[in-house]
C-alpha cells in the first residue's frame, strides 16, 4: 500500500485520531480515485453550518438508493463519531473503506450487499477538539466533544430531533432502510479485562422471529468470532449493583438511542462500546474487528435477515395489541461467563465514605447473573388508524421524515373516535437534553364524536412503518412525542377566574350539577387538608364543572380510529 492511501491514524503513532477536515478530504480523494467503488457526498448541514457526509460502497458501482431498493439489495450501515470523543470507529471505518477500494477480493466478498456509512456524524462536536473532556479515557492525544453546537447529545436525539443532524439522520435511515446498523462508541464504567463490550437492540423489544434470530443465532456467532479474532467480547457492562460480580443487566435502549431508534424500523442495531481504559490502538483494532464481524455475518445471512424483517413488518401491520413499555424481568436471569477484576473498598482520601477500586492483580472468571429478559409492562390495543391534527406540525414532520405513509383528510367530517384524557404527568425537575421529560404519564380513554378537519393527517396502520407511528404517537411509549413535550400546551388550562366572584358562583354550580356535587364530596373526603385552600377548592370546581368545560384541556390531540 502506498503511503498516500494510508489513513491519518495509520500514518501516526497509533494514539492519534483523524480530524474532521482530514477525514473528509481523505474520503473525497479516495472517491475520486475509485469512482466505481465509492460514492461520497453531502447529505445535509449541521446546526453549526458544517456539511454532514455519507458514503456508499458497492461491488458493482451502483450507489443510487432507488435502484438499490428496487433490486431488494441488503444494506449494512456503519455510523461513526456520534460522540467525537469516542473516535476509534471513525478511523477504523476509513481503513475498511480503503480496503474495499484496493483489495478486489474484499470488495467482491460484499456480493450484492451495500456498505452505507456516515464517516463522522457529530461534525460540530468533532471540531471542538481538545484532550480534556474525557476524564477516564486512555487516549487518543486529541479528540472531539460529546455535545453538538446546541450542546445536545445526538445519541439522545433520534426521536425528538432537536438538531439538524438528527433530522438528516432520520431521513437517511428511512430512505436507505438498513438491515443491520453498527454505531461505534467508547464506554465509561467498571474496570475489566475486555477491550470490547456490546450493546445490541434488546431482543425481547425487537420481538418475534427477528428478535429470536438476533438472540439465538447472530449474537452467539459474533461473540464466538470476536474471540477467534483475539478480541473476547462481553455484553455491555451495566452492573445491577456497584460491580459486575453481582450481575449485569442488558441495556434497555429506548428510541432516543440509535439502537432503539433502529428497532422502530425493524433494523438490527449494535452499539459496540470499547473500554475507555484500554490503549487507543487496541480500541481501534477491536472496533474494526467488530464492524467486520457484523458485516460479514450480514453478507452471509442477508436473505434470512431481510425475510425476517419483512415478516416483522407484516406482524406489526396485523397486531391488535402493541407493547409500548418494557421492564427488566428480575425473576429470570440467565448467566454469562465473565472475566473480571476483584472489587476493593477503602476509605476515601477526599471525604468520609468508602470508595470502589478494581485490583488488576486479582483477576477472576466465573458465571455471573445476566438479566437479559424484558417483559412488556404497558400494552395498548392498536387502532385501525390515527388522526394527527395539522396544527401539530412537529409530530407530522417527524412522521414524514421516517417514511410513515400519511394522507390529508379532504373534507371536514365528524367521526366517533377514541382519545386520551391526561389525568396526571410527572416530569423531571431539571432539563434533560433540552426538555422537561415526562417520566410518568397516566391516561384515561374516552370516546366522543369529534370534528376532523380538512388537511388533518390520517395514518392507516396497515403499513410497513406502523411501529414507528405507534411507539411515537402512543403517549406511554418509552420515547413518545408526548413524553418529550411536543404536546405540553394541552396540559395548560387557558381560562381562569376571579376568586371573589367565582366563590358565589361555585355554590350555584354545585346546586345545578348533581354530578359535580358527588365529585366534590368525594374530593373533600379524600383531601381534607386542602379545604383550607380557596385556590384548591375553586380550582377543583372549575376543572370538573360542565358549565365552563374546556374540551381541549388535557385532551391528547392525536385521535384513534377504531
Amino acid at each position: 500500500m502506498t503511503i498516500d492511501l494510508q489513513t491519518p491514524y495509520e500514518q501516526g503513532n497509533k494514539n492519534q485520531s483523524t480530524t474532521w477536515a482530514e477525514c473528509i478530504a481523505w474520503y473525497q480523494d479516495l472517491a475520486q480515485r475509485f469512482p466505481r467503488v465509492l460514492g461520497f457526498s453531502v447529505i445535509g448541514m449541521s446546526d453549526a453550518g458544517l456539511p454532514i457526509h455519507a458514503g456508499v460502497v458497492s461491488a458493482d458501482g451502483v450507489f443510487d438508493r432507488e435502484q438499490i431498493r428496487a433490486e431488494g439489495r441488503p444494506v449494512f450501515f456503519n455510523n461513526n463519531g456520534i460522540h467525537p470523543g469516542e473516535p476509534e470507529g471513525i478511523d477504523a471505518c476509513m481503513a475498511l473503506v480503503r480496503d474495499f477500494c484496493v483489495d478486489p477480493a474484499r470488495l467482491a466478498a460484499l456480493g450484492k450487499t451495500v456498505f452505507l456509512f456516515v464517516p463522522l456524524y457529530n461534525v460540530d462536536g468533532s471540531v471542538n477538539r481538545a484532550n480534556t473532556s474525557r476524564v477516564n479515557q486512555d487516549g487518543p492525544e486529541q479528540f472531539g466533544f460529546r455535545g453538538n453546537a446546541r450542546h445536545l447529545d445526538l445519541n439522545r436525539d433520534f426521536v425528538k430531533c432537536d438538531t439538524l443532524n438528527a433530522q438528516v439522520f432520520n431521513k437517511l435511515f428511512a430512505a436507505w432502510d438498513p438491515d443491520v446498523m453498527v454505531d461505534t462508541h467508547t464506554s465509561n464504567g467498571a474496570d475489566y479485562p475486555y477491550t470490547m463490550t456490546l450493546i445490541h437492540t434488546q431482543t425481547d423489544k425487537l420481538g418475534g422471529a427477528l428478535g429470536a434470530f438476533l438472540k439465538q443465532t447472530m449474537l452467539p456467532h459474533m461473540f464466538a468470532e470476536m474471540a477467534r479474532r483475539g478480541w473476547p467480547t462481553c455484553p455491555y457492562v451495566n452492573p445491577v449493583k456497584d460491580s459486575p460480580e453481582h450481575g449485569i443487566a442488558e441495556f434497555l435502549e429506548t428510541a432516543r438511542f440509535s439502537t432503539g431508534f433502529a428497532a422502530l424500523h425493524h433494523t438490527i442495531g449494535f452499539m459496540p462500546e470499547t473500554h475507555m481504559l484500554k490503549p487507543f490502538a487496541d480500541r481501534y483494532a477491536s472496533m474494526r474487528a467488530l464492524v467486520e464481524t457484523a458485516l460479514d455475518f450480514t453478507v452471509a445471512n442477508a436473505g434470512a435477515i431481510m425475510q425476517l424483517r419483512r415478516a416483522a413488518r407484516q406482524e406489526a401491520r396485523a397486531r391488535r395489541e402493541w407493547p409500548l413499555h418494557w421492564a427488566m424481568d428480575e425473576s429470570r436471569p440467565s448467566s454469562f461467563r465473565f472475566s473480571g477484576y476483584a472489587a476493593r473498598y477503602s476509605a476515601s482520601e477526599l471525604g468520609q465514605y468508602q470508595r470502589l477500586s478494581y485490583d488488576r492483580d486479582a483477576p477472576w472468571e466465573r458465571d455471573i447473573a445476566y438479566y437479559d429478559n424484558f417483559v412488556a409492562d404497558i400494552v395498548v390495543a392498536t387502532p385501525r388508524a390515527y388522526v394527527v391534527p395539522q396544527a401539530w406540525r412537529e409530530a407530522v414532520e417527524r412522521l414524514l421524515w421516517n417514511g410513515v405513509a400519511m394522507r390529508r383528510i379532504e373534507a371536514d367530517e365528524v367521526r366517533e373516535v377514541q382519545y386520551y384524557h391526561v389525568t396526571s404527568v410527572a416530569s423531571r425537575p431539571d432539563a434533560y437534553e433540552g426538555h422537561m421529560f415526562h417520566d410518568d404519564v397516566q391516561l384515561e380513554k374516552r370516546t366522543a364524536p369529534l370534528l376532523l378537519r380538512a388537511g388533518d393527517w390520517w395514518i392507516d396502520l396497515d403499513q410497513d412503518r406502523a411501529r414507528y407511528a405507534i411507539e411515537t404517537l402512543e403517549p406511554q411509549g418509552h420515547d413518545s412525542f408526548f413524553r418529550w413535550g411536543f404536546f405540553n400546551s394541552v396540559l395548560e388550562k387557558k381560562e381562569a377566574y376571579s376568586d371573589y366572584v367565582f366563590e358565589d358562583h361555585a355554590v350555584e354550580l354545585l346546586r345545578e350539577e348533581p354530578a359535580l356535587r358527588v365529585k366534590f364530596d368525594a374530593w373533600k373526603a379524600a383531601h381534607p387538608e386542602l379545604l383550607a385552600s380557596q385556590a384548591a377548592v375553586l380550582d377543583f370546581i372549575l376543572a370538573n364543572c360542565e358549565r365552563y368545560v374546556e374540551p381541549e384541556w388535557r385532551r391528547y390531540p392525536v385521535l384513534s380510529v377504531l
